[in-house]
């Protein structure tokens, strides 16, 4: 049975303070002290990111374009899809397409959104808008500085089973992947 409402679930919390911890090109982080909804205060650390794109590039209806790097937070190689930090200024789309471009080297000529998602919501500020590209053509490709990509076609079904084993573990290329996999079978 469900729990009746409860006014203090949904009330907002109001920050009573706030200070810059740290700052980078990437990221800022700050320590806010918060009142809860019973009066009590608690620290609370934040973690600031700008938004984000992830995309699934579609070569056809049954292959997917993954990239491939080493990941330095989890200490391993890891498949996903290509995601990256829009830019001031920039709109979903351009920060789509520039990143397809710099990660896989690809272009696409349809776009179509998937969902946009709170990456982490309990300690980041982050959202991440989620594309599937479609009508792949062949673009330069000019990495970041701090890449080293391998760029590989995969079945979306054999992609689809490594989320489903925990293989692919990136959060936006598993809500993706299961949002096209939702897609492809409404009719």
């Amino acid at each position: 049975m469900p729990d009746p409402p409860n006014d203090r679930a949904r009330a907002a919390w109001r920050t009573l303070t706030s200070r810059p911890v740290y700052a980078n090109p990437w990221i800022r982080v700050r320590e806010d002290v918060a009142e809860l909804p019973d009066g009590r205060t608690t620290l609370y650390g934040v973690v600031e990111c700008p938004p984000c794109i992830g995309v699934l590039p579609f070569l056809d209806t049954r292959t997917v374009v993954l990239v491939g790097q080493y990941r330095y937070v989890a200490r391993a190689f890891a498949w996903e899809m290509p995601t990256g930090a829009m830019r001031p200024g920039e709109s979903e789309e351009a920060a789509v397409q520039r990143e397809l471009g710099e990660e896989a080297g690809y272009a696409a000529a349809r776009l179509v959104k998937l969902a946009s998602i709170a990456t982490s919501k309990s300690v980041m500020d982050e959202t991440a808008h989620l594309y599937l590209a479609e009508g792949l053509r062949p673009a330069p490709r000019e990495p970041d500085h701090t890449e080293f990509i391998e760029v590989r076609a995969f079945p979306f079904d054999e992609v689809l089973r490594m989320v489903e084993r925990s293989e692919i573990t990136d959060a936006m290329t598993v809500v993706a992947m299961l949002h096209a996999a939702r897609r492809r079978s409404s009719p």
